[in-house]
């Protein structure tokens, strides 16, 4: 049985990353949930081992949860590229280095794919969310499109300006917030969020 958040419930967004923290405040905007980041209460990042995204984001929200003895919203997503087997998936962090330059990671991107005509790409977004007690509830979203170079856009973060979502003329980087929420991947797995747990 899927369990609720009510309005005025304080949840933790199990996240240090500010791009992934001002999106998903965004979307929980809305609902009358009280927000506090896992940076703001001081907690660790626990270590993500997990081979895929819906066991990172596990990990994630039961750590911000168990410590913190509130819900726990995590968010574990990446950048996957056909031509690089899904690659760099949940690497995708990683590739960007200690100092989180995505232009390096993006640059890496690009020269992994060298002649390889398959631009094909996507995102992936696994929401979890989890209580105090051990429980939880996983989500995941994608949106497919193509990979282009040069990057365009200062908007978004991480891979955003080198990926142009089906059907669409910008980048993620190009896009105004807004349009990028109404089809991102973690919009919607947040729409799933949504009907399961503040429906």
């Amino acid at each position: 049985m899927a369990r609720k958040l009510s309005p005025g419930q304080k949840l933790v967004l199990a996240s240090h990353n500010k791009g992934k923290l001002r999106e998903i405040e965004a979307l929980l905007e809305p609902h009358g949930i009280e927000v506090v980041s896992a940076g703001a209460l001081g907690l660790p990042e626990p270590e993500e081992d997990a081979p895929d995204f819906a066991g990172n984001a596990r990990i994630k929200a039961l750590a911000a949860a168990t410590v913190s003895g509130l819900p726990a919203l995590s968010d574990d997503s990446g950048f996957c590229v056909a031509a690089l087997d899904g690659a760099p998936g949940v690497h995708s962090a990683r590739w960007a280095g200690p100092a989180k330059d995505f232009g390096h990671a993006m640059a890496t991107v690009h020269e992994r794919i060298g002649a390889n005509p398959d631009r094909r790409a996507w995102f992936i977004a696994a929401l979890c969310v989890a209580w105090p007690d051990g429980h939880t509830e996983t989500f995941l979203g994608r949106i497919d499109g193509v990979v282009v170079w040069p990057p365009r856009g200062g908007r978004g973060f991480g891979y955003d300006p080198m990926f142009v979502p089906g059907g669409a003329q910008q980048t993620f980087g190009e896009m105004e917030p807004d349009e990028k929420h109404a089809v991102s991947h973690r919009a919607r797995a947040f729409a799933q969020v949504l009907t399961s747990c503040f429906g």
